[in-house]
């Protein structure tokens, strides 16, 4: 690029990210890789990632083909969006296949994962096909950037907005879900008048410098549950992080 020998190998990005990756004493792969090849079951899959009565549409062939965005958890759908932008980049977000729906669920269930590979292979997918896609623009840019390559500050854009309680609440709340809820303003939907019951991770509870308590919006009050998974956290807009903004 411009004369610099720009890098995005496991090894560059895990670096770069500052992502180690973890593998088990005795083992060659991490957590997620021997996940992934054990063949995970559908239903498995399905019951972390639908809300209740939910689970995959299936194929002509009876197979589990994907899951459709109104049928995930609040939860899912959250994490969703992390992997549509940094993970494995996408503009069709409105269902999740079988493939991405492991990933998914790996996150969930805290599984360690080589998050330079995951980058690295979709980056040579997108440049090995004819497509106009452009994935990992921000990381690329960076990268390009720490590697001294003078940048046109025309071209370049914002960071979108990060994954916040304001941005869950907007996005990623399904009313069905029996897991979540939030007070103040709710998402208009048909005639539901009450709001699901709670029972969620406390990590949903913003920090007082994300979403100020007001009348119009207020932290949510939510019971810790028997297994606590995070949320994504909001982080700075600094180029470092960007990995972790939708």
């Amino acid at each position: 690029m411009r004369g610099h020998l720009i890098k995005f190998d496991v090894d560059t990005l895990n670096t770069f990210l500052k992502t180690l990756v973890v593998v088990e004493e005795g083992e060659t792969l991490c957590g997620y890789s021997r996940f992934v090849l054990l063949r995970p079951d559908p239903q498995e899959l399905a019951a972390k990632l639908c809300i209740p009565g939910r689970e995959f549409e299936l194929n002509a062939d009876e197979q589990p083909l994907k899951i459709l965005r109104k049928n995930m958890t609040t939860l899912a759908q959250t994490w969703s969006v992390l992997s549509f932008s940094n993970q494995i980049p996408i503009s069709h977000t409105s269902d999740v296949t079988l493939d991405r729906a492991k990933l998914i669920y790996g996150i969930i269930m805290k599984m360690d994962m080589n998050v330079g590979y995951l980058i690295s292979h979709q980056i040579s997918l997108i440049a090995q096909h004819d497509t106009s896609r452009l994935g990992f623009p921000a990381l690329i840019t960076t990268l390009c950037k720490a590697r001294g390559v003078q940048l046109d500050s025309r071209s370049l854009e914002s960071l979108s907005p990060a994954i916040n309680l304001a941005y869950i609440k907007k996005n990623c709340w399904n009313l069905d879900d029996p897991t979540i809820t939030f007070r103040g303003p709710r998402k208009a939907r048909g005639e539901r008048s009450e709001a699901p019951s709670t029972s969620a991770s406390e990590a949903l509870a913003p920090s007082s410098s994300t979403v100020p308590p007001s009348s119009s919006t207020q932290i949510p009050v939510i019971p810790p549950a028997p297994t606590q998974i995070p949320l994504p956290a909001p982080l700075s807009a600094d180029p470092s992080n960007f990995i972790f903004t939708p």
